[in-house]
């Protein structure tokens, strides 16, 4: 099943979701859409996706006029997966050399669930990790990036998808200056 893209009532593009399509909810991660509802809301009832999340009985309700006012995205497809995958092994983030300047960067990166920042974030932390090692709360947020996008990826099937979570797999085993690379795992 995939999106489709509706107008709304502010005459911009709007994506709208099928029963069964994944998608990506921040904070929550990867869902997966069970429908629709109505909710009362000030005496009217208003439609509302309804979100499960897998190993959680987690639910989220995202208005039906308004997904992306909530962080409400699609998750990636197969044919995310190349675009990916360049940015996570060659894509790099001008990040602040200044520790509090970086952090609020480095935060701004992971809430926003971008997955195509995050792959630049990862590759870039990466380098850096390799070069001179990371301090904590970089190697915190570095962490934090590889598991948002092995979530993403991990309903995905594939060459690329095999390839993505490789990479992504190695990078989270790397503990330092010296470390091998993981070019050759593509």
């Amino acid at each position: 099943m995939t999106h489709s893209l509706m107008m709304s009532s502010e005459l911009q593009l709007t994506p709208s979701f099928l029963t069964g399509d994944r998608v990506v909810l921040p904070p929550y991660g990867v869902g997966t859409v069970c429908g629709t509802c109505l909710r009362p809301v000030l005496g009217q009832d208003v439609p509302y996706y309804e979100l499960s999340f897998p190993h959680t009985s987690a639910r989220a309700f995202v208005p039906v006029s308004a997904p992306a006012s909530a962080g409400l995205r699609p998750a990636l497809t197969g044919g995310d997966l190349a675009t990916l995958l360049e940015r996570l092994t060659s894509g790099a983030v001008d990040l602040p050399r200044q520790w509090a300047a970086r952090q609020r960067s480095v935060t701004e990166l992971l809430v926003s669930g971008d997955p195509f920042a995050l792959a630049r974030l990862i590759c870039e932390l990466r380098r850096w990790n390799l070069e001179r090692g990371l301090p904590d709360l970089d190697r915190q947020a570095y962490q934090k990036a590889i598991k948002l996008l092995q979530q993403e990826i991990g309903g995905l099937k594939g060459r690329l998808a095999v390839q993505v979570s490789a990479v992504l797999a190695a990078a989270q085993g790397e503990e330092g200056p010296g470390r091998a690379s993981y070019t050759g795992l593509l």
